[in-house]
């Protein structure tokens, strides 16, 4: 019997770890693909050890303004000491960048947690019971989304603390802000599939069988309706990103003595340019581009996966020269 014969059935009686998701893409995919996925999983993976590790890489506090040796000076080139240098307000940033990490990642966290589980109940509820119900979250939705991202997390964040507030809270509300403005994304999705799945013969017969509502949501609709969820999470968590910097770049995000934030620093460092001062604004500017660049990666990689179309197929096997010899 050849190997190829044998491959389609060991491949039935592969172990769990290796059907887990990201492992299975990352073994299905080639060439360009296997670059960008391992590329960008790298990207993310620094990131996360970065913001989980912030205490210990962190040489400082992120506002910390003296040492042992007394304050820290104002726009102090990389050294020794500071090795990315000192902002106009004396905080060092490397220790900025570092805690920064930690708080993009619990904010985009708790930002796609909420909005996925908010969107993806909603859109269950809307598109199985249908009615008056679904007619006014269609419409709410529809008005969310119509709004720019950014102004409506803006007004959210405004509505919410303020503008201002402490670490939890900063943190709390601009996640907050974020969720409204992808939970209509998630509606949308999962309710298009919900409306054509209830119509679909299992669900049915589902019902004729005497299930109950939630069972035939959780059971036969949740899990064929959110196949398409994780391309749109890891898509939404690199906007997630970019608003939060929005946000604290244009003086909305969290407070800057109670968390380091990205935005608010690039924001800072807008006066030093014209002074020739690139490093306050360079690294976390970097910072922002990189993370969102692994994400996007990440999620670009797994759309060519999910879709026939794009997706790479492997060369087939060579087989043992054989052939000629027995010619």
């Amino acid at each position: 019997m050849s190997e190829s014969t044998v491959a389609p059935g060991a491949a039935a009686h592969e172990p769990r770890w290796k059907r887990l998701p990201l492992v299975w893409q990352l073994r299905r995919s080639v060439g360009l693909q296997r670059g960008m996925l391992v590329a960008g999983l790298v990207l993310c993976a620094v990131f996360v050890l970065t913001a989980v590790l912030a205490p210990v890489i962190a040489p400082y506090s992120f506002n910390q303004l003296s040492g042992p040796d007394g304050s820290f000076p104002r726009q102090a080139p990389p050294s020794a000491q500071f090795w990315w240098g000192t902002t106009v307000g004396g905080y060092d940033v490397f220790s900025r960048v570092v805690w920064g990490a930690q708080t993009a990642l619990l904010t985009v966290v708790l930002a796609v947690v909420a909005s996925l589980f908010l969107g993806v109940a909603l859109g269950l509820v809307s598109g199985y019971l249908g009615g008056w119900l679904d007619r006014v979250l269609v419409t709410v939705a529809d008005a969310i989304y119509a709004f720019p991202s950014l102004l409506l997390a803006i007004v959210v964040s405004i509505i919410i603390s303020g503008g201002q507030s402490s670490f939890l809270g900063g943190i709390a509300a601009a996640a907050i802000s974020i969720t409204v403005v992808f939970v209509p994304q998630y509606f949308r999705v999962v309710r298009a599939e919900t409306v054509r799945l209830k119509a679909e013969p299992f669900v049915e017969s589902a019902r004729v069988l005497g299930a109950s509502t939630p069972r035939v949501l959780s059971r036969h609709v949740l899990r064929n309706a959110t196949r398409s969820l994780p391309l749109i999470v890891t898509l939404n968590a690199s906007e997630a990103i970019l608003t939060l910097a929005g946000l604290g770049f244009l003086g909305f995000g969290i407070n800057p003595t109670a968390a380091a934030e990205w935005g608010y620093d690039l924001n800072r460092a807008i006066s030093d340019v014209a002074s020739g001062i690139w490093w306050t604004g360079v690294f976390p500017g970097a910072a922002i581009v990189l993370l969102v660049l692994g994400i996007t990666l990440v999620g670009e990689s797994l759309n060519d996966l999910s879709d026939p179309r794009l997706r790479s197929r492997r060369r087939p096997p060579r087989r043992a020269a054989t052939t000629g010899a027995d010619a």
